[in-house]
């Protein structure tokens, strides 16, 4: 048993992480990775719980405007998609031998379970992955501040935001502005008052409330949510 920073996480994983060479949809190669550095996480003795995004299939507001629908409405069809996703990363898991249930904010009896906490909790004390579907079941919150929701629900010890191609906070978008500085360490506080974009803001705030620590870092880096584990300086610590 590795001696570990953190017993139990939420981890957010962008739905544009699953686009891996695409433009749409689910690429299996980057599902497969995604999948393979969880089970690592998972033998090393961490309760984890995944929220992913839905980016890959539909862009909300964006997809919203072009096909005339209100935000709402938008909204409810993008937590549709991070069903999907999590249906994919659901077998993927269970493909390499790792114990998976799918809970959605939205009734899909069929296919999920619904979000029930101390039923969530179970499974986490079960030794069983377990992925948050649907969002919060509300409009007008992103999956961001679904990940904050869940990871105080459940006590979670810190919450881990993967990002695609991004390898902490920066000062601006270090895609386009080449001289954009990364912060190895940096307030709740700071993101706030400084309108950070690297999350939601009123996931932030959840966060500060209940004292849970954030990592971003980039989900492309081998073992990172390993060394994180570790309490190796990865990506950028917000707490």
């Amino acid at each position: 048993m590795i001696d570990l920073k953190y017993k139990k996480i939420l981890l957010k994983i962008s739905g544009e992480a699953l686009l891996g060479a695409q433009e749409f949809g689910i690429d299996p190669n980057p599902v497969h990775f995604i999948a393979t550095e969880i089970k690592k996480a998972h033998e090393a003795g961490v309760q984890i719980a995944i929220v992913v995004g839905g980016g890959n299939i539909f862009r909300g507001m964006k997809n919203s405007s072009k096909l005339g629908m209100d935000q709402a409405s938008g909204d409810y069809v993008g937590m549709l998609a991070t069903v999907m996703n999590a249906i994919a990363l659901q077998s993927e898991l269970r493909k390499i031998g790792v114990e998976c249930r799918v809970q959605s904010a939205i009734d899909i009896s069929k296919i999920a379970e619904p979000y029930i906490r101390f039923k969530a909790i179970r499974h986490l004390e079960k030794n069983r992955v377990v992925i948050f579907a649907a969002g919060t079941g509300n409009p007008f919150f992103t999956t961001d501040t679904a990940a904050a929701l869940r990871a105080a629900e459940i006590g979670a010890d810190a919450m881990l935001m993967a990002k695609n191609g991004v390898d902490g906070v920066y000062s601006d978008d270090p895609r386009i502005n080449k001289n954009a500085k990364k912060y190895d360490n940096i307030s709740y506080d700071d993101i706030i008052v400084n309108g950070l974009k690297v999350m939601d803001l009123a996931s932030c705030a959840l966060c500060k409330q209940n004292s849970i620590p954030i990592h971003v870092f980039d989900f492309n880096l081998k073992d990172s949510i390993l060394k994180i584990l570790k309490g190796e300086e990865i990506g950028t610590t917000v707490k």
